[in-house]
């Protein structure tokens, strides 16, 4: 049963991915749509293997993947850490989260020029925008599922002498890890979108340079093999954020599954 559901989540997105493409194919030689406007998936596909097998993506793409990873792991390490002060001190609280509220308000896009100036183009600019397009959605997540926990519970441990310690590990933590997790997952997708906006703004390497630089060039065909490669590298990272997920939070599956059982 369970093979069955997972061959079947599989498919299905394969199927959805084929008849996209089908549509694509079908829809240009339809509506006689030119090449240099949407290239035909054929073209892209040239254009994929022009770039990976002839090699000149790959430094892109090792450029682009080394500041998605620094930059989130960078930026998720700061909203853990700040997340888990202020879910313990109220003041902290109530003097740290109207200002990164408001620092969340400022467009990143404004910031990538002045990162650039501050960092250089290479990898230090990148790894700053992604840090701070990652930490926004991981911050307000772990700090709502700190708070989530079942005061109860507190009161029971308090009674057997728990340290404040051990309660916020075996306590807090767990029942926040459903959430912990959602800001990892948002901030994944997000990361790749800080890395191609820093790429985009300044950069000599990466597939958001590549992008830019085959605009100049009108090789639309490359501009979608990037597109498509990126794609590629937020699903993956999705998809393991969310495996990561299921091996951690077990008791979340085991949960759902003597709910199915009930039912």
């Amino acid at each position: 049963m369970i093979m069955k559901e997972r061959l079947i989540n599989l498919l299905l997105p394969m199927a959805t991915v084929v008849i996209l493409i089908l549509v694509w194919h079908f829809g240009i030689k339809l509506f006689n749509v030119p090449a240099y406007l949407v290239p035909p998936p054929l073209a892209v596909l040239e254009a994929l293997q022009r770039g990976l097998i002839g090699g000149t993506l790959w430094p892109h793409i090792a450029a682009t993947v080394t500041a998605i990873i620094s930059g989130y792991l960078v930026g998720v390490t700061m909203a853990l850490l700040l997340s888990a002060l202020v879910s313990e001190f109220d003041v902290l609280e109530r003097a740290v989260y109207p200002v990164v509220v408001a620092f969340q308000s400022i467009p990143k896009v404004a910031l990538a020029p002045i990162l650039v100036v501050w960092f250089g183009f290479d990898l230090g600019s990148k790894v700053v925008m992604v840090a701070l397009i990652c930490f926004f959605p991981c911050f307000v997540n772990t700090s709502i599922g700190l708070k989530s926990y079942n005061p109860e519970l507190i009161d029971l441990y308090r009674a057997m002498g728990a340290s404040r310690w051990q309660i916020f590990w075996r306590v807090k933590v767990p029942s926040a890890a459903g959430h912990i997790f959602a800001g990892l997952q948002i901030s994944v997708v997000l990361a790749l979108l800080g890395t191609v906006v820093a790429e985009l703004v300044a950069s000599r390497r990466g597939l958001g340079h590549v992008i830019a630089a085959s605009g100049l060039d009108f090789d639309v065909a490359m501009m979608f093999a990037c597109v498509v490669i990126l794609a590629t590298i937020g699903v993956t990272a999705s998809q393991l954020i969310q495996l990561i997920h299921r091996r951690v939070v077990f008791w979340e599956s085991r949960s759902a599954a003597t709910t199915v059982v009930a039912h």
